[in-house]
């Protein structure tokens, strides 16, 4: 794997998607099981929600596909207990996380890490899940969706989508916080409706792309990686540590 990542860190950040870059799979099904161990959702759903997730490995994930996952997604979250959700997530880490991580993905976040580089993890999964998730793999910042919540930390709906646009929206406004050279930053992603974030920064790298990714990747030079499924295992990922909302 060549992804052309040099030693050297300052002013620089690498941006990762999560779901089919750094996990195998989207990362709300990959918590389905405790949600329903809680009461959360009903088998019926999580079905439903195995079905979606089928397509999005199979098809990739357009705009108008994405679009409707996210009202889906509403439709089923509203009224849960955000911080309910928080803490299943955080309880349940290690065993639906570690079994998903892709070897390439950790081997990067790794060598970027040691190069000094901050670790973004952007992805549309909200606040709840992205947070554990980036401080399990010791990830500096997250760049996810928010929802809207009620006086008694009930989900209402969404205070900020972090797709398409929105991505690179948020991207360019963490690198003038931070002082981010975008030119010598790097992004991963798998699909192409993160092209706005891939063509913000001077290192992007298709992982796994979906077929319209795959076009645009090879018209424009970019390096595309295959990253192969782990084997099943309990051991654990990363190092938990705190990563800071973008």
């Amino acid at each position: 794997m060549n992804s052309g990542v040099a030693m050297v860190g300052s002013g620089e950040a690498a941006f990762f998607d999560l779901d089919k870059t750094i996990i195998t799979k989207a990362a709300l099904g990959a918590f389905g099981k405790p949600l329903l161990d809680a009461g959360l959702v009903d088998r019926r759903l999580v079905v439903i929600a195995a079905y979606r997730n089928l397509l999005f490995e199979h098809l990739g994930a357009s705009e108008a596909r994405m679009d409707k996952m996210r009202a889906a997604g509403l439709r089923l979250i509203e009224g849960w207990d955000a911080a309910l959700i928080t803490a299943i997530v955080r309880d349940t880490l290690v065993d639906r996380l570690a079994p998903l991580v892709y070897p390439q993905a950790q081997a990067l976040l790794d060598t970027h890490r040691a190069a000094g580089r901050r670790l973004f993890l952007v992805s549309a999964s909200p606040t709840e899940i992205v947070e554990p998730v980036a401080e399990h793999l010791g990830m500096d910042e997250v760049i996810c969706s928010r929802a809207a919540v009620d006086e008694r930390g009930r989900y209402t709906g969404v205070a900020f989508w972090s797709s398409g646009e929105h991505k690179a929206v948020a991207v360019r406004a963490a690198a003038d916080r931070l002082g981010l050279d975008l030119e010598r930053c790097f992004a991963y992603s798998d699909s192409a409706t993160d092209l706005p974030l891939l063509g913000c920064v001077g290192h992007p790298v298709a992982v796994n792309p979906d077929r319209a990714l795959a076009r645009v990747a090879r018209t424009r030079g970019w390096p595309i990686e295959r990253f192969t499924a782990p084997r099943r295992s309990r051991s654990a990922v990363g190092r938990p540590t705190p990563a800071r909302v973008a």
